[in-house]
């Protein structure tokens, strides 16, 4: 996958959490927990870009 491609991925999961970000400000927990799984995907997605934009320029 490219870093291109990556990077728009992570951006499409994050817009989509935005519905659950608006959710849990109105105080439903269950959407914050929906939050905190795209956050820990767009981490861990963040992690894959960086490892493999440092291979290419190795």
């Amino acid at each position: 996958m490219s870093v291109e491609a990556m990077v728009q991925k992570m951006i499409d999961d994050l817009t989509e959490s935005l519905v659950d970000a608006a959710k849990h400000d109105k105080g439903n927990s269950a959407a914050g927990t929906r939050v905190r799984k795209a956050m820990q995907a767009a981490k861990n997605t963040a992690q894959d870009v960086r490892k493999q934009v440092q291979a290419d320029k190795n």
